[in-house]
């Protein structure tokens, strides 16, 4: 009787403290469909416990501590839900939880991002930010990407060299300049969608990332959601029309999956005169899941883009033809044509293998093999003028700032000229061949890059416990890109002469001395072809330890990169290191990170990230003038991997109605290398020569502030807000060498002249505006439309400084003395980096979606960019042609310099609509 007594008594006091548990359950539906939904997530961070739910859209939470916790409803494309409790021994039903699309996903990657048809590829000054932000929720980097990219703006002043994009663990970033070619997977927005994305240095699953973080984005078949989309698209900002569909079949019963998706995008004309655009874009992803242990994944995407470019101009274009004017097109057959075109087509195919080792560790093997051309037109004209409408000798300003005195009747005439016509005759140029159609004046020609790169990596993931996780990868990438001219329209003529008109002597003006005199035709390579070889083999290991109270990560890396040059043709102003192969160049390279999130509560949360890491440089910044020799920088300079100290702290606040986060960041960079090319007046008091301005060890130093909040004021309201305050520099006095073709220049020793430091420190590094303030509202109505606003304040951005004028050439005479009028006063004002005005810009949105059939929705978006048509300089550099005192002096004295500064500006008020249909 007695041991059934205690029997009785432990049976009582075990469903009793079963029945004391804390359980919350509940069931998610999709809004739009009323269809239960499978794999949301559910979770309560404090208490570090999740579930998912099943194929009825159910779950439950068990074993919560009791008290006030936060209840966490998330999946991706659809806006995360709060939901906060009181726990004391019971079970909460949540009941039926409706999950709604988040319109973020609606905002098109072409609505936000700046086009490449805005960037000038010949410099820096311009930098895509494309897609680096499409799959964070966080409501600062958000703004970043659909409010302030069309202004230049780069996150922490940063270029997107320091982020990752990855496609399937597969690194995208170009070895040729390290920043990833969006073009190459542009137009087919509804299969890249599924992005992860890591901010700054925080981990990532699939690579130790930059210290703008990494993107991964996930072709597995399997993995999209079953149904189409056929969507139409009319904008006047880049291309004018789009058409793309998509259709993916889900995980069928005999283990294969297929997703297929295509785009056209078109338009005679951008917002910008002259800039047309013609893209056709595919994309495959077929997979077959072998048993549950493997998976095959074959991805195929072939992006095909052609498009006009836009011309950086002078103050002097803007204020006689305006902010859409463009100097690279003229009429031909009463048609525009336009003469710099990109042309891109580099199809990536990847091969993915999953293998699930057991229930807590993950292998993927991957392998992938990009090919095909990227080509950039221009004019060349050994026999005849400048055909650049704007080229200085046809403007008003040269015949104002005439040494004898302003000619004020010849520059009315280039004044009338230009404003009734400024563009190319492309009709004279025909008819200058007319009159030797075997060696032609003019010819349109492309700067080639023909690549082939294969990459292959392995990528594991194990959770070693329930609070540890291991990722660690090994990469291998070899490039071989092969770099040429070849011309793509002789302008009516048969034959062109393969000279430099500008060498001195018979050797010096041939571009290849093994076939001199040549004669070129269509598809024959001249000018100058050589090949890039690159190679970069490494890994990186990361731990993830996650708590109760705190979670915290470390990661390491180490790779190693080489560089080498083979020409193939012999240059007559360098015969003797032109042809061949040059020296290796070989960078090891390392990097470490930590941090941690300190969980206060389930409301506050400080979050800290730091890390070190060293990057080899790129290939366009190894090779001094890679077009003509096999010169590299270590050979005039000294060359060295980057290093990049980097460290940023948060605090984060959630609640069910306001969710704010203020983060402090800094980013120290030592030992980067640029190199520029240009002609130049006034080197060494009075020589002048193309030349290519090598700078070397630039310190950098980016930190500021950075928030966002969003509250839900009510049920259908929110509001939101995003700041900036960033101040980014130089902040040492880097060396710079400057180097030319003809090896006899004056004041050049083998081709080669020491300038000394360049006085860089303290001047603002041009990346766009470094403060930035945005607020708006969303209203979401029950009736399933909705529509926002927002203003945006925009200020401290500043012009791309010249560096060769902030050396001591720029104060001395032939002499090497001071220049004997040399004004202090004045030359400090001529130095004075330029700071373009502040400016605001109101945006807005709006959509709706109607249910036209079971599982089938017709869907409408807008946007209007710069409502009010605001006129802003977005960036701009200086011009170094005027390279000392005098010079520049000279160029300023009528306040309409010749060779000024060039701009970039902001479009003005454009438009996007977009109509889809789901099934």
């Amino acid at each position: 009787m007695r041991n059934f007594t205690i029997t009785m008594l432990l049976l009582f006091s075990g469903l009793f403290s079963l029945n004391a548990q804390n359980i919350v359950r509940g069931i998610v539906i999709n809004s739009d469909s009323e269809n239960p939904m499978q794999g949301v997530s559910v979770s309560v961070k404090e208490a570090n416990i999740s579930s998912i739910t099943d194929a009825s859209g159910t779950f439950t939470l068990s074993g919560l501590p009791n008290g006030r916790q936060i209840v966490t409803v998330s999946l991706n494309g659809y806006e995360t839900q709060n939901f906060p409790v009181e726990l004391s021994g019971k079970t909460i039903d949540l009941g039926t939880i409706f999950m709604y699309e988040d319109i973020s996903e609606d905002q098109d990657l072409s609505t936000i991002t700046i086009t490449d048809d805005e960037l000038n590829d010949d410099t820096s000054a311009a930098d895509n930010i494309s897609g680096l932000l499409q799959a964070s929720r966080d409501i600062y980097l958000r703004t970043a990407a659909f409010e302030w990219s069309g202004s230049f703006y780069r996150i922490r002043g940063l270029d997107s060299e320091n982020g990752k994009v990855l496609i399937n663990g597969i690194e995208m970033n170009k070895l040729y300049n390290s920043r990833p070619q969006w073009s190459n997977w542009g137009g087919l927005n509804d299969v890249l969608r599924n992005q992860e994305f890591s901010n700054g240095l925080t981990p990532s699953n699939y690579a130790f990332g930059g210290v703008l973080g990494s993107t991964n984005i996930n072709t597995r078949a399997s993995e999209y959601n079953e149904g189409g989309r056929i969507s139409y698209a009319s904008s006047n900002r880049s291309y004018s029309h789009r058409l793309m569909a998509t259709y993916s079949s889900g995980l069928l019963a005999n283990g294969w999956a297929i997703a297929v998706s295509g785009s056209r995008r078109a338009g005679n004309e951008g917002y910008v005169d002259g800039t047309f655009y013609d893209a056709n874009s595919i994309f495959l992803s077929l997979e077959k899941q072998i048993n549950d242990s493997h998976s095959l994944n074959l991805t195929v995407i072939a992006a095909e883009n052609e498009r006009g470019k836009s011309s950086p101009n002078t103050q002097e274009v803007f204020d006689i033809r305006g902010i859409r004017y463009n100097s690279y097109w003229g009429k031909q057959n009463g048609k525009m044509r336009n003469s710099r075109v990109k042309r891109l087509y580099e199809p990536i195919i990847m091969l993915n293998h999953y293998w699930k080792l057991s229930e807590n560790t993950m292998l993927n093997t991957n392998i992938g093999y990009q090919f095909g051309e990227i080509g950039n037109s221009r004019l060349d004209y050994n026999g005849t003028n400048n055909p650049d409408p704007t080229y200085y000798r046809k403007l008003p300003s040269w015949y104002l700032s005439d040494p004898n005195g302003p000619d004020y009747e010849n520059a009315y005439k280039a004044l009338t000229n230009f404003q009734n016509d400024g563009q190319i005759d492309w009709d004279e140029l025909y008819i200058g061949n007319e009159g030797s159609p075997e060696n032609a004046r003019a010819i349109l020609y492309e700067d080639r890059n023909d690549d082939k790169q294969f990459t292959a990596n392995m990528i594991l993931s194990s959770e070693l416990n329930e609070n540890i996780i291991l990722t660690a990868n090994a990469e291998y990438r070899k490039l071989k890109s092969e770099n040429f001219a070849t011309p793509i329209d002789m302008l009516g003529a048969i034959g062109y002469l393969d000279v430099n008109t500008f060498g001195s002597n018979f050797d010096q003006q041939q571009s290849n001395l093994l076939t001199p005199n040549r004669t070129v035709g269509l598809g024959d390579s001249f000018k100058y072809n050589y090949i890039f070889e690159s190679e970069v083999y490494g890994g990186f290991a990361q731990l993830q330890f996650k708590y109760n109270k705190v979670d915290f990560y470390v990661a390491g890396q180490a790779n190693n990169t080489t560089h080498q040059r083979e020409g193939l043709f012999q240059n007559g102003y360098f015969p003797t290191n032109s042809y061949g192969k040059s020296d290796k160049l070989d960078f090891f390279n390392y990097g470490a990170k930590g941090g941690l999130t300190y969980k206060i509560s389930g409301r506050h949360l400080l979050d800290f990230n730091g890390g070190y890491l060293t990057k080899a440089p790129s290939l366009r910044n190894s090779f001094s003038n890679s077009r003509a020799n096999n010169v590299t920088v270590a050979d005039v300079a000294e060359l060295n991997s980057e290093k990049i100290l980097s460290g940023d702290i948060s605090y984060i606040f959630r609640s069910p109605l306001i969710t704010s986060k203020v983060t402090g960041y800094f980013t120290d960079i030592k030992d980067a290398t640029e190199i520029s090319f240009f002609f130049a007046d006034g080197i060494g008091g009075d020589t002048s020569a193309f030349i290519q301005e090598i700078l070397t060890g630039i310190d950098k130093r980016h930190f500021g502030v950075e928030l966002g909040i969003e509250a839900q004021v009510t049920s259908t309201i929110k509001l939101k807000g995003a700041a900036n305050i960033g101040q980014y520099t130089y902040n040492n006095n880097p060396n710079l060498v400057i180097t030319t073709e003809n090896a006899s220049t004056p004041g050049f020793t083998n081709g080669k002249r020491d300038m000394g430091a360049a006085s860089l420190k303290d001047y603002r590094i041009a990346a766009g505006p470094q403060k930035a303030y945005s607020f708006g509202f969303e209203y979401r109505d029950p009736d399933y439309w909705w529509f926002g606003a927002t203003v945006n304040y925009l200020d401290e951005a500043f012009v791309d400084i010249s560096p060769i004028r902030r050396t001591s050439n720029f104060v001395s005479d032939v002499d090497g003395a001071p220049f004997a009028d040399y004004d202090p006063v004045l030359a400090r004002k001529l130095l004075q980096q330029e700071q373009f005005n502040d400016y605001i810009v109101v945006n807005a949105i709006g959509g709706k979606s109607w249910k036209v059939g079971n599982g089938k929705y017709i869907g409408l978006f807008a946007s209007i960019n710069n409502l009010f048509n605001e006129e802003y300089k977005t960036g701009g550099y200086e011009q170094g042609r005027r390279a000392n005192y005098r010079e520049l002096r000279d160029d300023n004295a009528n306040g309409t310099p010749t060779f000024g500064n060039k701009y970039w500006y902001g479009r003005g008020t454009t438009y996007f609509l977009n109509v889809n249909y789901r099934f």
